[in-house]
């Protein structure tokens, strides 16, 4: 019987892969032994990544990111666009920087990194273009009217570029987490932990390589005929939706 052979490295590229969801992609990645590259604001990355810092809400930034990568990894095949903040206050507390600064890194961060690996892309004739929203995108929250329109946007954005770049076998899709066990939520009181994890019909969180599994089986060989796809990582929080 012969074996399988290995597929060869890839150049990845996971924004906000510094900490959290991100990194446990980036590590799901190189684990693969993809070539993988993280951006962030901070600089940092897991070890075995190459390090590179940018803010995705300055396109001179994203540009000279990708010159590195380029440089180093050459074209980027599979972009993960995951990075992300939270400005969460009640609607009318909102400040119209508020809602900015989470459209800007959010969505608009999104869409200028999925625009710049689509130029390498489409000369590739070849790509994996994966969006990290969230269940808020698709149930809403209270409180979060910003962060829940961004990370909605992304579905949008995802399907729209599956329809645009698929005759060049670029695929385009959504992961959608719900709670996912992270530093941020371990803040949360135990009352409210308990609170959430009711409404989850698995009745828990899910853990960071969870999500990354996910993210990991659209940029692989057996998701080739996947696209406009949102798949939910929620417990079946968002069922229906």
């Amino acid at each position: 019987m012969t074996s399988t052979p290995a597929p060869e490295p890839r150049s990845v590229l996971v924004t906000g892969g510094n900490r959290g969801i991100g990194r446990a992609i980036a590590e799901a990645f190189l684990a693969q032994g993809d070539r993988v590259a993280v951006t962030s604001r901070s600089g940092e990355a897991p070890e075995g990544a190459l390090a590179v810092a940018c803010d995705v809400t300055d396109q001179a930034q994203v540009d000279a990111a990708f010159a590195t990568i380029e440089e180093a990894h050459g074209p980027v095949e599979v972009l993960v666009a995951n990075a992300g903040i939270t400005r969460d206050t009640l609607v009318l507390r909102m400040s119209d920087d508020d809602w900015a600064s989470v459209l800007d890194t959010n969505l608009t961060g999104s869409f200028r990194v999925a625009r710049r690996a689509s130029k390498s892309m489409l000369r590739l004739r070849r790509g994996r273009l994966i969006f990290v929203s969230s269940v808020v995108g698709l149930l809403g929250s209270a409180g979060q009217v910003n962060y829940a329109a961004s990370k909605s946007g992304l579905v949008g954005m995802a399907r729209s570029l599956a329809r645009e770049l698929g005759s060049r076998s670029i695929t385009a899709n959504v992961v959608a987490p719900g709670f996912v066990e992270t530093d941020m939520t371990a803040e949360l009181p135990e009352e409210k932990r308990a609170e959430y994890r009711a409404a989850i019909p698995l009745q828990r969180y899910a853990s960071t390589e969870e999500v990354a599994a996910a993210v990991t089986w659209l940029a692989s060989p057996g998701a080739a005929y996947v696209t406009g796809a949102v798949i939910p990582v929620d417990g079946g929080l968002g069922m229906g939706h």
